[in-house]
């Protein structure tokens, strides 16, 4: 897992809007984020209760993807951008060509799970099998072939769910899981991660992935081994910590050069005791050690 330190600079400078207070004529700033769909919720929480600490202060936060918030960052349409994957070369230089200066801030860690139907039997999978279900090439194309049965699976075909290309988790994982493969055709590439969820909840034959705070009561989470045979981990925070999950990550913000002003505090307060506990809340392991009562 990369360092748990910030790096790389890169920020955008605030925009800047204006508002009118609700018959108090107070002036209010407001902060654009936008991207990640994995940090989308808690993103959500941070601006809500932000309110709390800061009135002035609007933080407007909306989805489309890791791709999509880096994006509007070189294009400096955006204050922070959220991403699930580092930023690429490409997109940096692309960033530092357009006058921008990326700095990458590691507001969190995420286990990404493996969600199964709820009957399906199979209670671990390897990197190995994961690369062989969705890689290019791969030979693993029924339950049968990994050696389950799975309840109410017409003829044990896996369906196979991803997501879209321009999502920093699809990234992740591949990277991760399949190396230098492509995934294969016929994957079902959905929006959102929620969408991933929603799918293998009522598909027997389904597997997806995405981040553990997606995670619902009626999906199956595997543990999940380095290679066959080896010491297999279960998604959590706590393995997300530790880092003996096989395939957690670190969760990004990235600004326009080091964030200073509004856009400086709301960045301090995401990195402080208060905004790490709303982090882990939402089902996701810290950035910093926070006791959280």
């Amino acid at each position: 897992m990369p360092s748990r330190i910030s790096y790389l600079p890169f920020a955008l400078t605030a925009m800047t809007a204006l508002l009118a207070g609700c018959g108090g004529g107070e002036q209010r700033q407001v902060i654009q984020n936008k991207g990640s769909d994995t940090l989308v919720n808690v993103a959500q929480a941070w601006a809500e209760n932000y309110q709390q600490v800061d009135p002035s202060v609007v933080v407007a936060v909306s989805g489309g993807g890791s791709g999509t918030g880096i994006a509007a960052l070189i294009n400096g349409t955006v204050d922070i951008a959220n991403a699930s994957r580092a930023i690429k070369d490409k997109e940096l230089k692309l960033a530092q060509d357009n006058g921008q200066e990326p700095v990458q801030h590691v507001v969190g860690f995420d286990a990404l799970a493996i969600f199964l139907h709820a009957d399906n039997p199979l209670d671990e999978i390897s990197i190995s099998q994961l690369a062989d279900i969705y890689g290019d090439g791969g030979t693993s194309l029924s339950w049968t072939d990994l050696g389950v049965e799975v309840p109410g699976c017409k003829d044990q075909e896996i369906v196979v769910v991803s997501r879209q290309n321009n999502s920093g988790t699809y990234a992740y994982f591949r990277d991760a899981v399949l190396g230098s493969r492509d995934f294969k055709l016929g994957t079902r590439d959905m929006h959102g991660s929620k969408d991933v969820v929603d799918l293998v909840e009522k598909t027997p034959c389904a597997i997806g992935y995405s981040g553990l705070a997606y995670a619902v009561d009626h999906v199956k989470l595997p543990c999940v081994s380095t290679e066959a045979g080896g010491a297999c981990v279960a998604p959590s925070v706590e393995t997300a910590i530790d880092n003996s999950y096989p395939i957690a990550r670190p969760l990004f913000m990235y600004t326009n050069g080091e964030p200073t002003g509004y856009v400086g505090d709301y960045m301090n307060w995401i990195k402080s005791s208060e905004g790490q506990c709303i982090i882990l809340e939402k089902g996701y392991a810290p950035a910093t050690t926070v006791n959280c009562g």
